[in-house]
């Protein structure tokens, strides 16, 4: 059946879950929300299709199905799984878009590992999934294309199905002109967004960039800027744009380019954090810190992260304030997302040495000031974590957004707490009343979570009613809306268009 929505996205939209030998696929358990709010736009379409890839010993003869019809809360909905072999899966993902790819796309260009790409097979998968798209989507479709290992698709889709309306959202930074270029298929890519007719980025820095990368490579023209709200400008903070493009002109074509900052599920974190047994929880972790200050933080273990600069500076907070001694402790989840990959393994290994180090300096039989957690904690147990941590720290090097803030500040529903947060997260445009501080300077960071540590009341919860305000004006369903009035929009368009051609035809004729 032809689906007048089709969304391409890596992950499949469900969880498969193996039980008594056979394979029943599950709702994801994601609180960020992004999977369910993709598929609460099934509910505007007559029919939906989700286009995802799974591996499969031979990719010629799966053995499972590749197109299923799924039934959820959602409505009914396609489901188009390409099959990838081990080696393709590898070489797709874990060599071109996380060696070359993503160091790139945080300004890692030390990291950028060119040699072991395989460019053809990036191509080809990529292809796969616009050929899938395509076979899914009727006449006239919007195409919804997410994230940077997808990048080629829209340039395919736009060859096979010039019908079509496609955008692209990305999840993560998007790099200055200087660094994207270093990609030596820095072209292919941009030509390939360009066949878009809509772009979003988190926030306006992103998109300027991704206009000035564009720019330097084709014969762009911004056809229109625009200011950006007053509410995603804070003075001090790295990422603050003040204008941002949002019409290109390509071969006379026009490219819309979308601002919308991804939120979290306030509503349901809030009633996790309100739960008696979420209550009855951070009441026992405040128990046991006794007079102690708990100070989290949460993130992947990932060079972008900023996990060990992080201790660093925990270590060397404790080295200049003595009566800290027995008065604080950190607790520190860093959880590997990639793992068997060398680069994460020297991460883990630096933050491992790091808290041992810490603990061997400073512990005591009763105190140890460092917790490192390295496994995943169920959503409902870290929300207790985040009512009962005086501070949440959160200070990656680079991040497209970070939702982890956004989860903390949504989980304090009784308006006490502090969050300390790197200016070069996405998040701080919008959160610059939070304790914000320059991960690459040792002076702000130990700076900020001192001043955390040692704040006044009243001004923890000034700073956090202005953040709890924020995080809930821009919170997932925010995010959803936005993008739909965007398609919408699109979709007039195309209309007046067709009307406009099939006029002047007619006079013509």
């Amino acid at each position: 059946m032809s689906s007048d929505l089709v969304i391409v996205y890596h992950r499949q939209p469900y969880e498969e879950v193996e039980v008594n030998g056979k394979t029943e696929l599950r709702e994801n358990k994601s609180p960020n929300g992004i999977v369910p709010t993709l598929k609460s736009f099934f509910g505007a379409a007559d029919h939906g299709a989700w286009v995802a890839w799974k591996q499969a010993d031979d990719p010629s003869n799966p053995e499972f199905e590749q197109i299923i019809e799924v039934e959820d809360d959602f409505g009914k909905y396609s489901v188009s799984r390409l099959p990838l072999s081990a080696h393709q899966v590898k070489e797709f993902y874990h060599v071109t878009s996380k060696e070359a790819f993503w160091p790139i796309l945080h300004g890692f260009r030390e990291r950028f590992n060119y040699d072991p790409v395989d460019w053809p097979n990036f191509r080809e998968v990529n292809w796969a999934f616009a050929e899938a798209a395509a076979a899914e989507a009727a006449d006239g479709a919007m195409i919804w294309v997410h994230d940077y290992n997808l990048w080629l698709v829209p340039g395919y889709l736009r060859k096979m199905r010039p019908d079509l309306r496609i955008a692209f959202f990305h999840h993560t930074p998007f790099p200055s002109a200087d660094m994207f270029n270093i990609l030596p298929w820095r072209k292919e890519i941009i030509e390939s967004l360009l066949n878009c007719d809509v772009v979003g980025f988190h926030i306006p820095r992103y998109a300027a960039n991704f206009v000035s990368a564009a720019s330097s490579l084709l014969d762009v023209e911004v056809l229109r800027r625009e200011k950006v709200s007053d509410d995603m400008i804070f003075e001090g903070t790295a990422l603050t744009e003040r204008r941002v493009p949002t019409l290109l002109s390509w071969e006379d074509r026009e490219i819309g380019v979308s601002v919308a900052p991804v939120g979290v599920d306030v509503k349901y974190i809030a009633e996790c954090a309100t739960e008696q047994k979420t209550l009855d929880r951070a009441a026992e972790i405040r128990e046991e810190m006794g007079d102690s200050q708990l100070i989290l933080s949460v993130g992947r273990t990932d060079y972008t992260k900023g996990g060990a600069e992080q201790l660093e500076s925990f270590e060397r907070l404790l080295e200049s304030n003595k009566d800290l001694h027995g008065k604080v402790r950190l607790m520190h989840v860093s959880v590997s997302a990639n793992r068997g990959m060398s680069a994460y393994e020297e991460i883990q290994n630096d933050i491992e040495a790091a808290a041992g180090r810490i603990n061997g300096r400073f512990g005591t039989l009763d105190w140890h000031p460092v917790a490192l957690i390295s496994r995943a904690i169920p959503f409902t147990d870290l929300v207790a974590y985040y009512r009962a941590a005086d501070i949440a720290w959160i200070t990656p090097l680079v991040d497209g957004m970070n939702l982890v803030a956004k989860e903390y500040v949504s989980s304090r529903v009784d308006g006490d707490g502090v969050l300390v947060l790197s200016e070069f997260a996405g998040a701080a445009v919008e959160m610059g009343s939070a304790v914000i501080t320059n991960p690459f300077s040792h002076k702000s960071m130990d700076e900020a979570i001192l001043t955390a540590l040692k704040m006044p009341e009243e001004e923890r919860r000034a700073r956090m009613e202005l953040l709890r305000n924020a995080v809930a004006r821009r919170d997932i369903a925010a995010w959803g809306d936005q993008l739909e009035a965007e398609f919408g929009a699109l979709k007039a368009a195309q209309k007046r268009r067709t009307f406009h051609s099939a006029y002047h035809y007619g006079a013509q004729s």
